[in-house]
């Protein structure tokens, strides 16, 4: 199955280094590039991409409005937002994850790093795993947003969902959390799915979301004085 990719950076340089990237992969393809936010939500909407790599920071309608944008279309379901930026620590980048965002990649990442990113988010995998990224939800997602609803109940969850939830925050992959439940990789999968069912989440990522928001997971200090998930 091929990837399809829309790029949305308002560096025309940059866009072409990246369809030259991923195009040299079999496996993907890029199907549009867009300069602008706006742009990024229409090309989106016409071509139904597989995953939007997505910058933050654009003239006019920018990445956080246009990601807020593409996620909330029920007719885009299946599209993917996949955030790129100078800024790791960035709030906007935060605020993009709860919009919907399936993760975020520095641009100085390497070209396996950026490669494996699209692959792992288009197999319905959260880009949740790299430190830089739970400091992060941390910093942000632990702070309760004004504009948004109260914590979502998880009553509906049966106590094993919310045990591998809990580990899904912590961004341990389907194989970890199998070893330590013995459980197999499937029934972890099934768990994972059926708590995003049950809760509403749009993906992987929306789960992690609510277990910080909504208290099941809480950052615990490390010896070294920063933050840790559990």
């Amino acid at each position: 199955m091929t990837i399809r990719i829309l790029l949305a950076d308002d560096q025309e340089l940059l866009r072409t280094t990246f369809r030259i990237l991923i195009e040299e992969n079999p496996d993907m393809e890029v199907v549009g590039e867009a300069s602008d936010g706006a742009q990024a939500v229409a090309l989106t909407r016409t071509h139904h991409p597989d995953i939007v790599l997505m910058d933050i920071r654009m003239p006019g309608t920018d990445g956080l409005a246009a990601t807020t944008a593409i996620c909330q279309d029920p007719n885009l379901a299946t599209t993917r937002v996949l955030i790129l930026t100078t800024f790791e620590t960035d709030e906007y980048v935060a605020r993009a994850l709860r919009a919907g965002a399936s993760g975020f990649l520095g641009k100085d990442v390497s070209a396996y790093t950026l490669l494996d990113g699209i692959r792992t988010v288009a197999s319905g995998e959260a880009l949740l795993s790299p430190t830089a990224t739970r400091t992060l939800i941390t910093r942000f997602l632990t702070t309760a947003d004004p504009q948004s609803d109260p914590p979502l109940e998880l009553t509906a969850l049966t106590a094993r969902e919310r045990e591998v939830m809990a580990l899904a925050a912590e961004g341990k992959p389907n194989a970890e959390i199998a070893d330590d439940l013995v459980l197999s990789p499937l029934t972890v999968r099934t768990h994972i799915q059926r708590a995003m069912n049950k809760l509403g989440a749009r993906d992987r990522a929306q789960l992690v979301v609510i277990a910080y928001q909504s208290g099941l997971v809480h950052p615990r200090p490390r010896t070294n004085g920063t933050t840790d998930d559990r």
